[in-house]
């Protein structure tokens, strides 16, 4: 899971001055959510592949499933 202070980090990146903790949770929770999406879509490809390792490229064509370049 992303601390809080990561992803308050990333929220001032995008320009925001102030992040309260339960904004940074929340973002927090739902990354993780994408990421597990992600994971289990790339671990698939892998296995359909023949691998049992995921590899950079099952997590870019996985992505790349679900809208993010």
């Amino acid at each position: 899971m992303l601390t809080k202070t990561t992803v308050r980090r990333l929220i001032e990146k995008s320009g925001a001055k102030h992040v309260s903790g339960d904004a940074a949770e929340e973002l927090s929770k739902i990354l993780e959510k994408k990421a597990l999406e992600i994971s289990k879509k790339a671990a698939a490809l892998a296995k359909y592949s023949g691998r049992r390792t995921v590899m950079k490229k099952d997590i870019k064509m996985a992505a790349k499933e679900f809208s993010y370049p």
